[in-house]
């Protein structure tokens, strides 16, 4: 959905605000309470928010390759943060 005034699409927009939110919450969550995995998400997130910046600022075609990698980098980013998780249940 295209946003009328401002030529933006709103959802992207939007990943992007929530993305970097998340980045920040991690990061705060880390210091806080020196745990790392708040920290991973964050950071994976971090990667999104700069996925959704590439396609707002209208570059993507010229990054598709890159915005890929950077995604799947991000995912697994994830994903190993979920498994430390479950690592430190099992101890």
């Amino acid at each position: 959905m295209m946003c009328q005034t401002c030529g933006l699409d709103l959802v992207t927009l939007i990943n992007f605000g929530l993305s970097l939110l998340i980045l920040i919450v991690g990061c705060r969550g880390y210091l806080r309470y020196k745990n790392k995995t708040p920290f991973h998400i964050g950071v994976a997130f971090g990667l999104f928010s700069v996925s959704h910046l590439i396609s707002l600022l209208g570059i993507e075609r010229n990054f598709h390759v890159t915005v890929m990698l950077i995604r799947v980098f991000g995912y697994l980013i994830v994903l190993f943060a979920l498994l430390q998780i479950e690592n430190k249940k099992g101890q």
